[in-house]
């Protein structure tokens, strides 16, 4: 079983190296050969050029592609797994299209595991154990109210005028803006065709609290399944969200006021070099996430049970934070998989107990900060 790991950008390293230390059998794939020279040369010669159908020709079954590419590359490379009887593990949420694999996935006898770094990832196993623990606590009701919010962001480590740096190019960011959002708010679905227009404030239960901007981001709706809330729970509030610092809205108005006109691909190719130009994360300066999953049962009015899993980590001498606890999560997928502790078909983040609860041990290293706090 050789692990084949493809793209070796700044949110690849630090799960790429560990792999490779721990003695895993690892060839890594990247154009240009050079930048791979640079990120893990020191560790491993098992380093090739991803030309067209250079994977392809030496890909076996039962062998893990790690897709660290675009998101825009996932599929054709997981389709290729699929053929050849191969895993595969990406950071990136599961499209329609990847869904699409479960059955030939299954009937291939592989699995296809997304949704395995930070966000989504890390929020996904906090969801899990948190619906978990509340279901076996002498307080779980089918007739509670319940309430969830998963807030997560990553933000300057020192506070800019513009609220936000970005790590790599802010062509994601800006088109996740222009990408309406559903969530339930007040017992009611609410759809908003700009995330902006739904900023509230979130008071994150840190050990030192701390106040943010938050916002719903995609569809959340969907995740009510997924997190294995009861078919026809009483739920006054659910939503996946972002977290900003206080005053993004307001630093962002002029960007908003552009997305809001619709602009053409060139245009927004544009605003994002703009961007780019103007609040990129300087090499060696330290970045910030801040992540905080929280589950709430009400009775009478009143809480019975709520617990909120806070993570804050921010960047030191193992680089970036970011990349930390993304790589490192899929590193932690590559390990489950290979263990065959990873069913067949498409997936993403564990259900299982064990493994929630063996990954969320894993990630405290990467944070530092990371607990669960008890409100009641």
């Amino acid at each position: 079983m050789q692990i084949h790991w493809c793209g070796t950008g700044l949110s690849s390293r630090p799960g790429l190296r560990r792999l490779i230390l721990a003695g895993h059998p690892v060839t890594v794939w990247n154009l240009p050969v050079e930048a791979a020279m640079e990120a893990v040369g020191d560790i491993t010669e098992d380093i090739r050029a991803m030309e067209p159908g250079a994977l392809e020709a030496v890909l076996q079954p039962g062998d893990i592609v790690v897709s660290m590419l675009p998101a825009t590359l996932h599929l054709d490379l997981a389709r290729t797994c699929v053929d050849k009887g191969a895993h595969f593990v990406s950071s990136s949420y599961i499209s329609p299209e990847m869904q699409a694999l479960d059955e030939p996935a299954r009937e291939a006898g592989v699995a296809v595991v997304n949704e395995v770094g930070l966000d989504p990832g890390i929020d996904h196993l906090m969801a899990h154990d948190l619906v978990t623990a509340y279901r076996a606590s002498a307080h779980y009701d089918r007739d509670n109210i319940l309430s969830f919010t998963s807030y997560c962001g990553g933000v300057p480590a020192v506070p800019n005028a513009f609220r936000y740096k970005f790590s790599w190019s802010p062509i994601g960011v800006l088109r996740a803006l222009m990408t309406p959002a559903r969530s339930i708010r007040d017992f009611t679905e609410l759809s908003v065709a700009h995330p902006w227009d739904a900023v509230r404030t979130y008071s994150a239960p840190l050990r030192h609290p701390e106040t943010f901007e938050v916002y719903p981001n995609r569809d959340s709706l969907p995740y009510l399944e997924a997190y294995r809330f009861e078919p026809g729970s009483r739920v006054k509030e659910f939503v996946r969200g972002t977290l900003r610092l206080n005053g993004w809205t307001e630093a962002w108005a002029d960007i908003f006021n552009e997305l809001e006109a619709a602009p053409s691909n060139d245009r927004l190719k544009d605003l994002s070099d703009e961007l780019w130009e103007k609040y990129p994360l300087e090499e060696g300066e330290a970045d910030r996430v801040v992540l905080c999953v929280s589950l709430k049962a009400e009775k009478a009015g009143m809480p019975v049970w709520h617990k909120t899993w806070v993570l804050d980590a921010t960047g030191d001498i193992r680089g970036s934070a970011m990349a930390r606890l993304v790589s490192g999560t899929v590193a932690l997928a590559v390990e489950a998989v290979m263990a065959r502790e990873m069913p067949v078909g498409v997936h993403g983040a564990p259900h299982d107990p064990r493994l929630v609860q063996r990954w969320l041990d894993e990630t405290r290293s990467a944070a530092q900060e990371m607990r669960r706090v008890d409100h009641v």
